[in-house]
């Protein structure tokens, strides 16, 4: 066994450590360093300017409060999420645009990190251990950063794959017993459920698949139960993966890279799931600019995504991460996902939203509800999926696929499967801005295009 030792240091001393002006990069999701993060308020009156990059955080340490982000930290995030949310009146919360597999690359060339922090796995005999639950952009970050400290944790889960480093790239250790960052499963509900059904109609025995966190993606999990060795080449392991592998669901004997492998660039989910991945040797890890990359993702034939949208317009844009200029979540890997699964011999690429959304007036209360397929996006909206990238579409009202069709075609399918309230003035809408000029068949489209 590897004798840490000589590079253990207490919390505060790793706190000691932190300067004016530096910028900390640490681990995404459930490789955030829950110790330190949940100490790191303590220096709030000794620092300025410290700036804390993270993906996706899960340990909601006092440092986020907004006296502590005013005076001392600020945040530049590749994922917002509700509590970054609140803190944006601050103007002193940023988002970083990018596709996640360049994630790492990209922030290196730009704003090199004077320190990376990741919650990791207990030490191997053989001299390393592994970033505790995925390597999205944690190894490339400290490749250029002048110290990598890990938080080692006997509750962190020993992943295979490409998540390691050596004890010589370790400048400094942290033990404790923290635990990687939980996420709620969330129930499907009856539009979920529906959506649901649609995609899993869509996904054939034998299929590599990709898939997220949320009502839908549950929903499609469960009704993948009914299919037959189905491969996992997905961003993000996720609870629900987990449960199609335990059921034998997923077997990765089609695959024609990784074969019999679930590969993930991270995970993220319940406790159970963390278990599940402990030292599993039908779970593997990659490097996220190798999992994320569109042209590696379609080394997999059938390669299958499933990612969800906010609001999509009738030319096929798709805004998945922001209301309006709000930034709300990240682009994340759909990019990445959707144009591989494309790429990958008789691969698809499932965009999927609820066709409307109750919105509240912020003046006077009142609700309202509104078509998430538009004319066009709300102003300021981020495209986090060009049109030309789009392929089939799914709302509780059918699937449509948007390969190769033109703009007047896409009006049609996906007015088909628009709310049947809107259907009539989004076709107006369409007349207005140019791309039909006649009435399209607004009849159910139930799934048109396969």
């Amino acid at each position: 066994m590897v004798d840490y030792r000589s590079k253990l240091i207490t919390v505060d001393q790793a706190l000691d450590l932190v300067r004016d002006g530096d910028n900390i990069t640490v681990g995404l999701g459930a490789n955030e360093p829950p110790a330190f993060l949940s100490s790191l308020h303590r220096i709030a009156d000794r620092v300025s300017d410290v700036t804390i990059t993270d993906c996706l955080p899960t340990v909601m340490g006092e440092y986020l409060s907004e006296e502590n982000i005013r005076s001392s930290f600020s945040i530049d995030c590749w994922f917002s999420t509700p509590p970054l949310r609140k803190l944006a009146g601050t103007g002193r919360v940023s988002f970083i645009p990018n596709h996640l597999h360049l994630a790492g690359t990209k922030r290196n060339a730009h704003k090199r990190s004077r320190m990376l922090i990741s919650l990791a796995s207990m030490p191997e005999a053989d001299g390393r251990t592994r970033f505790a639950a995925g390597n999205t952009y944690e190894e490339m970050i400290g490749r250029d950063a002048d110290l990598r400290i890990v938080e080692i944790s006997p509750n962190a889960p020993h992943c295979y794959g490409q998540n390691y480093l050596d004890w010589d790239s370790i400048d400094y250790v942290i033990e404790s017993d923290g635990w990687p960052g939980t996420i709620p499963v969330v129930a499907p509900n009856d539009r979920d459920l529906v959506i649901g059904r649609y995609i899993a109609d869509l996904v054939d025995d034998g299929d590599c698949i990709q898939v997220g966190i949320g009502g839908i993606p549950n929903a499609v999990c469960g009704y993948l139960m009914e299919k037959k060795d189905l491969g996992i080449h997905t961003e993000m392991m996720t609870t629900g993966i987990m449960d199609l592998m335990k059921a034998g669901v997923v077997t990765g004997a089609r695959k024609q890279v990784d074969v019999g492998k679930a590969v993930f660039a991270f995970a993220l989910g319940s406790a159970e799931m963390y278990e599940f991945i402990d030292r599993n040797p039908d779970c593997w890890t990659g490097r996220g600019e190798e999992v994320n990359n569109p042209w590696l993702i379609a080394r997999n034939d059938n390669q299958v995504s499933i990612n969800t949208s906010i609001e999509i317009d009738l030319t096929g844009q798709c805004c998945s991460e922001s209301i309006g200029t709000q930034q709300i979540s990240g682009t994340g890997g759909q990019s990445d996902t959707a144009t591989g699964a494309q790429r990958s011999r008789n691969g698809r690429s499932i965009i999927a939203l609820y066709s409307t959304v109750e919105k509240t007036d912020r003046v006077t209360g009142e609700k309202q509800v509104i078509s998430k397929i538009v004319p066009t996006l709300r102003p300021g909206a981020a495209v986090s999926l060009s049109r030309n990238d789009v392929d089939w579409v799914v709302t509780e009202y059918g699937a449509v696929s948007l390969r190769g069709t033109t703009i007047a075609e896409r009006v049609e399918r996906l007015i088909s499967i628009a709310h049947p309230d809107f259907r009539e003035q989004l076709h107006a809408e369409a007349v207005r801005c140019g791309y039909v000029s006649v009435a399209p068949s607004v009849a159910r489209a139930a799934v048109v295009g396969r």
